[in-house]
């Protein structure tokens, strides 16, 4: 069992995100300041924390700075809008992410299921050779998975493929000619509907709407690309 902290000094948001995590078998912890974080960091083994910005006591950003002098867990900042600077300060200071409030349970867990990959599986790495991610879509090229908003998706050899290539480049658009000859190493005859019928799995598999894709975009005339 993977063990999460939750600090907040709104305890409301503790207690709803806290019943959200358990529900997905993780073991949590509670804190509603800095200084309570700090102390439960150093005497607990944790694989994630989820750290307000703003806290009576001590705020995120200095118990953040404290945290990192002795751990290298994930953090997760929970910023409101009006704290870009402090974004920008937590991400230099050592966070891993951070999420914007309002956010929904459904958004924290996606991001904490990420964070748990990257330090468990991974090792705390995100080399680009391990990681490629576009918006939700994360794809572990050494370990051959994929996952979308935190769930994995199974996707056959050449869907993969397709989709590698397109997440090496994000936005740019790659012609039916390109990815035939990615994919299948051969001449391009008839690549267009052959292509065109992979991506149409392919979408099935990661657009909520394949009819309105939000991701996988088709430039007519042109070919394909993948939008954050």
């Amino acid at each position: 069992m993977y063990n999460v902290l939750i600090c907040d000094d709104e305890a409301d948001i503790v207690k709803a995100l806290g019943i959200y995590l358990k529900a997905d078998d993780l073991r949590v912890f509670d804190a509603y300041n800095g200084q309570q974080a700090l102390e439960i960091a150093k005497n607990n083994e944790l694989h994630v924390i989820l750290m307000d910005i703003m806290m009576p006591v001590m705020d995120g950003i200095e118990a953040m700075k404290k945290i990192r002098e002795f751990s290298n867990v994930p953090i997760i900042l929970l910023t409101a809008k009006s704290e870009d600077d402090d974004k920008i300060d937590g991400l230099q200071q050592g966070a891993d992410d951070y999420i914007t409030k309002p956010f929904t349970p459904g958004e924290v867990l996606a991001r904490v299921r990420s964070a748990l990959r990257r330090y468990t599986v991974l090792g705390g790495t995100t080399d680009s050779e391990s990681l490629l991610k576009v918006g939700p879509i994360e794809m572990y090229d050494r370990l051959k998975k994929v996952y979308l908003d935190g769930e994995e998706i199974i996707l056959t050899h050449t869907e993969y493929d397709i989709l590698k290539l397109l997440m090496e480049s994000p936005g740019r658009v790659f012609s039916t000619e390109e990815i035939y000859n990615y994919v299948w190493k051969d001449n391009p005859f008839g690549a267009s509907n052959t292509v065109s019928v992979h991506v149409r799995h392919l979408r099935e598999k990661i657009e909520i709407n394949p009819a309105e894709p939000r991701y996988l975009k088709v430039v007519w005339g042109q070919g394909y690309r993948l939008d954050s």
